[in-house]
């Protein structure tokens, strides 16, 4: 007798009627329309992997509040906590296949998870997949709950995960600016605004504003993600808690901010949490002035090295790999350069998500999933952005002192220091004559006799050219 040969595919019922699901997959029929309606990026959710850390926080917070008000049996309960436990350690990810961009605000995201969850849950009790007349992905998963609440806490989570990891990127990159800055410290050069000679400085002062500015940023992102921690959990549809016991919120709230680690609070006023997303747009704003700040740091890195024989030549980046396929020997500023890109990356972001936030209606904002993909982008690319520029080029960057030492004495500009002594008039006929001739100002003034041998020498010390 030849034995049956096992399904490839199991049938679920939804509202619209039967679907086939491959008998392999923890997702479900929801799940399964979702693959067919949103073709779009072609890249799933399973990629956003704070994002699916968050939703199944969310749903095992939701879990044991419901257990805790007697909402939910508990053994479904610790079934779909356990569930929710190894999600959260890493397993099933590639389960959660639907696309990053969809239609519905975030509703497959949110059944996708339902699905998988309950899944699972069923497998622990010792029951096949489907088989949800015991655990239902709606019924018990997502009792208490609706997309609306559940999407933007869940994304407001995950984006508190991918933020605090961005703000200990820039304090590190911060620290590595500091230490380029005691090392270089007393070595002199030639300040520049407009790219036109200024007056001197010293590498280790250009340096050092390069960490303060970037300190400045962590905090301003410490700042923006205090307000992202206000979730709307518990306000179900639109924000008046429908279909929840009266004390759902605050537990919920409580047992979600233990699992996550963050400050999470329960919005004051839940329905104009459930619609808002201005938190988002004022996180991606601060993100967005980072890598602009950034950009421009690595703009300076990129002129500073220049060369090596023809442009600046200041400093050297660490050569990473080779710059060219015909022009042997050459170097390029590749890790600056790929840093530049993230920032234009977060730019457009940053105005994806400000059109996203203006298109909302009325009790709910539909269009969160393309702000949650563009915003964790900006974040997981800058985080890492950050650490390669740091790692990979901050850490290995070595000057030239004696280069930087003759732009300064070669300089016309230097002459701004006589000022105070000759008067704005005769300084600027010395650096004319400086300019049309080549003569430096130090030899001019000696040929001239106009300040004693020891004055300019003082004047022209680093002590006194680079005071703070």
């Amino acid at each position: 007798m030849v034995a049956p040969t096992p399904s490839t595919v199991r049938t679920e019922h939804d509202l619209l009627g039967c679907h086939d699901v491959p008998a392999a997959a923890y997702y479900g029929v929801h799940t399964a329309r979702a693959l067919a309606n949103f073709p779009i990026s072609g890249v799933p959710i399973a990629r956003l992997s704070d994002l699916v850390v968050a939703l199944a926080a969310v749903k095992q917070a939701a879990a044991q509040a419901n257990r805790d008000l007697g909402e939910l049996d508990g053994d479904i309960a610790d079934a779909i906590i356990a569930a929710c436990t190894e999600i959260r350690g890493g397993a099933l990810h590639d389960q959660f296949v639907v696309d990053q961009i969809q239609g519905g605000a975030g509703t497959s995201t949110n059944m996708n998870a339902n699905e998988v969850i309950a899944n699972r849950a069923l497998e622990i009790l010792g029951h096949q997949r489907g088989d949800y007349h015991r655990i239902h992905p709606l019924e018990h998963v997502n009792r208490g709950q609706s997309t609306n609440d559940v999407y933007p806490t869940a994304v407001k989570v995950a984006i508190g995960f991918a933020a605090r990891a961005l703000e200990h990127a820039l304090r590190v990159l911060g620290e590595q600016c500091r230490e380029k800055s005691a090392e270089f410290a007393g070595m002199i050069k030639l300040g520049r605004t407009q790219l036109q000679d200024a007056v001197p400085m010293t590498l280790g002062q250009e340096f050092g504003a390069f960490a303060v500015t970037i300190g400045e940023d962590a905090d301003r992102l410490a700042e923006a993600s205090l307000l992202i921690a206000e979730i709307n959990l518990g306000g179900t549809a639109i924000g008046t808690g429908l279909n929840t016991h009266p004390a759902y919120p605050g537990i919920v709230c409580e047992h979600l901010r233990r699992i996550t680690g963050l400050p999470l609070t329960t919005a004051r006023d839940l329905v104009e949490a459930t619609s808002d997303v201005g938190a988002l747009v004022q996180l991606s704003g601060v993100t967005k002035r980072s890598a602009v700040k950034l950009s421009k740091i690595c703009n300076d890195l990129r002129l500073l090295s220049s060369g090596p024989r023809a442009g600046l030549g200041e400093i050297e980046l660490p050569p990473v790999q080779a710059g060219s396929s015909i022009m042997p020997g050459k170097v390029n500023p590749v890790i600056p350069e790929v840093v530049n890109q993230v920032a234009f990356e977060v730019i457009g972001n940053d105005l994806t998500i400000t059109m996203a936030a203006e298109a909302g209606q009325l009790q709910l904002n539909a269009f969160e999933p393309i702000i949650a993909r563009a915003l964790l982008a900006s974040l997981t690319h800058l985080t890492a952005a950050v650490r390669v520029l740091g790692d990979r080029c901050i850490r290995g960057i070595t000057a030239n002192p004696e280069r930087m030492r003759e732009s300064v004495l070669g300089s016309a500009s230097i002459a701004t220091v006589l000022n105070p002594v000759l008067g704005y008039e005769a300084v600027s006929a010395l650096v004319t004559e400086a300019i049309a001739t080549g003569a430096s100002i130090p030899e001019l003034v000696r040929r001239y006799a106009l300040i004693d041998d020891a004055v300019l020498t003082r004047l022209l010390s680093p002590e006194h050219l680079c005071r703070r």
